[in-house]
């Protein structure tokens, strides 16, 4: 039996613009901060009623964002979570280096 190819295309790097997504970026910030509090709440062995508590949310909200149904969350309230879990979160803004660079909005996780 022949093989049948399947066409693969290449990403460009973004999930979400790949599927079409007007509002990519946001959602790729999105995720990349829930992953940041996620982490910090699993290193903290925190139990979703105290997660709630501490983040000042409903504990089925919580559940949500574990599961990374962020609908409910602005990139705003991702980052208050981060500083209410003890984080510093820095905007910084600058000059794009290089002229092949793209624009970017990125997190950078420190220790």
């Amino acid at each position: 039996m022949a093989r049948k190819r399947i066409p693969v295309e290449t990403g460009r790097g973004n999930g979400f613009a790949d599927l079409g997504y007007a509002d990519a970026r946001e959602r790729t910030l999105k995720v990349e901060l829930a992953m940041e509090v996620n982490r910090l709440l699993r290193e903290r062995r925190l139990t979703q009623a105290a997660s709630a508590s501490l983040l000042g949310i409903l504990q089925p909200h919580v559940s949500d964002l574990v599961r990374y149904r962020l609908e409910r969350y602005s990139v705003e309230r991702l980052m208050d979570f981060l500083v209410r879990l003890g984080r510093d979160v820095e905007i910084r803004v600058r000059p794009r280096t290089g002229r092949a660079s793209r624009p970017a909005v990125r997190v950078l996780h420190g220790a």
